[in-house]
């Protein structure tokens, strides 16, 4: 059983600067004393992996904010009112329909449907494609002095893949990357007042967009996710218009910006730890597990909620129902009891890096977690062969983001 610990003196504060910097060491204080920690905010925090992965795979949880009672859930409703009211009230489409937000059997009549346009075996064909893509930027950046990872290969490539998996028209892709970096900001536990209007303003336009590119994807079909979700078909049942318009949403956020993070984060693991940057430039042999182990050591998604339906006890500590938990999936990730007293450290070759929780775990496990590793093989890899003698230019730039942490730029040379 574990003991309370005094709220004053240790409490998960994500807006800390120290945090925002560097989340490690503040949530190993919490693992350590607090695993289980009840927030001034009215939510809770896991830190164990122990406790995030049986929390992840709870059938007895929910992922429908309309599940939570109380505490940060009122608190944005009232925070953001005017906000709320200004554009549609409770009535504006806020992509409560994507899998990402629904529980069964909703949740497993809707992944049925979008997972039989997005396979294994489709994944796997992009290689091709996505190492031209890598090779044309550092055919680009080589000999041209420094340049930056995020600017130049992280943002564009995963981007130019579900743009062009989905088989989205040509023309706006950069108001599309836009809106999809300003939604991102929702799912951070607190968010401002401007970030939340810009989310606002990106949703609408994304709407707006999307429910001209359907039309346009129904007359003129391809071999693409895109066609696949509009003729995807199971029983009888199809996605209808708000399915379709959430899922297409969510899949571009989670297919790009957090493969951004998962470059960005895992080259800057790599330039701080040369010795393992060169162990994997010079075997081939770990490009699976090296990719694992950048995916744990420092998780591109940090967080991921989950809400209680009924009284949970989490080592000795009891949980209400309807209660916002979040699970700190890079905390979990570092966890000494899991990974040994290697846990904090780069080990590119660790032979159960794979059992990270970075992708989830359970039903919600995420659908592009195929892709995700596709793109951080085929980039990073191909980044430290080419350039064995890379090294930092400059300081890296972080993103400032809490649940989607990553870097907006890596500058480099070499």
């Amino acid at each position: 059983m574990t003991e309370a610990v005094d709220d004053a003196a240790l409490f998960f504060n994500p807006l800390d600067p120290a945090y925002l910097a560097d989340p490690y060491p503040h949530v190993a204080e919490l693992r350590d004393q607090d695993p289980v920690h009840e927030s001034p905010l009215g939510i809770w925090v896991l830190t164990r992996y122990e406790d995030v992965f049986a929390l992840l795979r709870n059938p007895a949880t929910s992922v429908e904010d309309a599940n939570i009672s109380g505490g940060l859930n009122e608190m944005r409703q009232v925070m953001f009112a005017d906000l709320l009211e200004e554009f549609g009230g409770d009535e504006r489409e806020r992509g409560d329909r994507a899998i990402l937000n629904l529980d069964p059997p909703d949740h497993t009549r809707i992944r049925k449907l979008v997972s039989k346009a997005f396979t294994i075996r489709r994944i796997e064909q992009l290689r091709p494609s996505i190492q031209a893509q890598v090779d044309a930027v550092l055919d680009r950046v080589a000999g041209a002095g420094p340049w930056d990872v995020v600017d130049e290969l992280a943002f564009p490539l995963p981007f130019q893949v579900i743009t062009e998996l989905l088989g989205m028209p040509e023309g706006d892709r950069e108001s599309i990357r836009n809106w999809s970096h300003a939604l991102t900001k929702t799912l951070d536990p607190i968010i401002s007042e401007e970030d939340m209007r810009a989310a606002f303003e990106a949703s609408d336009a994304m709407t707006a967009y999307l429910d001209e590119v359907v039309p346009w994807k129904r007359a003129h079909p391809a071999d693409d996710v895109l066609t696949g979700l509009v003729q995807a078909e199971e029983d009888g049942d199809v996605l209808s218009a708000a399915e379709l318009r959430d899922q297409i949403v969510l899949l571009y956020i989670a297919g790009h910006e957090t493969t951004v993070n998962l470059i960005g984060n895992g080259m800057q693991a790599l330039l701080r730890h040369p010795d393992q940057l060169r162990r994997w430039a010079e075997d081939p042999a770990l490009d699976a597990t090296a990719v694992d182990e950048l995916l744990r050591y420092d998780a591109p998604v940090q967080l991921s909620r989950r809400i209680t339906l009924e009284e949970t006890v989490i080592r000795g500590r009891t949980i209400a129902p309807n209660t916002l938990v979040m699970t700190h999936l890079a905390a979990a990730n570092r966890d000494p009891a899991k990974w040994g007293p290697t846990a904090d450290q780069v080990d590119v070759g660790r032979p159960d890096a794979s059992q990270h929780v970075t992708f989830g775990s359970g039903i919600h496990f995420c659908l592009g977690a195929a892709l995700a590793r596709l793109e951080g093989q085929v980039a990073m890899s191909s980044i430290i062969r080419r350039f064995p003698d890379l090294e930092l230019a400059g300081d890296p730039v972080p993103n400032g983001r809490i649940t989607l942490r990553g870097l907006d730029s890596l500058p480099v040379e070499g």
